[in-house]
């Protein structure tokens, strides 16, 4: 694939050292491993390639891979999420959690000025959490799969707006005509996400020159 595709992928995500899937779109391979669940959309996600959207370690398989192609690869973890920091665990005062009417409890997953983290203690009125991501200093492996490349304008912007916003596809509706992207979202999407979405059109959709999200009462 060449950067700037819009391809849909098929994967499955482990830990190398214990096989644990931490993350997949297959719905047969959940439920074959007890971990399907009901409120989660299964089936292809989109990637453009190129976009660093996803991690290294994925990025370039894609780049050697054809349309059907399958591949098993490991990823280090340095082209993975990256090594554990100590500098990433911190001591948090209680009351930054009583800001958010939060009661910390260990193995809480939290948000703090938009970073996530999990508490690891509970001490008095400080707190421990660490703000590394749940899989740094893990090797993963991944199947993956190319189930297909998007060439259409219109499912090319319906393919960027699913990597930004939880919806179904009767939730939008997408009309590209001489330059101009009509975007009717029947959910309610927040000011910074709708310019995240207007930034990335405009990067790989190169024949879009403007943007108008139509919201309806």
């Amino acid at each position: 694939m060449n950067e700037g595709d819009f391809i849909r992928i098929d994967f499955v995500g482990r830990i190398k050292e214990n096989g644990q899937i931490f993350d997949l779109t297959k719905e047969d391979v959940a439920k074959e491993n007890a971990i399907f669940n009901p409120e989660f959309k299964y089936g292809p996600v989109p990637v453009i390639v190129g976009s660093n959207l996803i991690i290294k370690g994925i990025e370039k398989t894609l780049k050697d891979m054809k349309i059907g192609e399958k591949k098993k690869i490991e990823v280090p973890l340095e082209e993975g999420f990256g090594k554990r920091s100590e500098k990433l665990i911190k001591l948090i005062p209680i009351s930054e959690f009583k800001k958010q009417n939060m009661e910390p409890y260990p193995g809480m997953i939290v948000n703090m000025n938009n970073v996530g983290g999990r508490v690891l203690s509970v001490s008095g009125g400080r707190i421990t959490v660490d703000f590394n991501h749940p899989l740094a200093g893990k090797e993963l492996e991944y199947d993956l799969e190319i189930t297909e490349q998007i060439k259409d304008e219109n499912k090319q912007v319906k393919a960027i707006l699913e990597l930004y916003i939880k919806m179904k596809d009767e939730d939008v509706e997408v009309s590209v005509k001489d330059g101009v992207a009509e975007i009717n979202i029947k959910v309610d999407v927040h000011r910074k996400t709708k310019e995240e979405c207007v930034q990335i059109i405009k990067k790989w959709i190169k024949e879009i020159q403007k943007i108008r999200f139509i919201e309806e009462f």
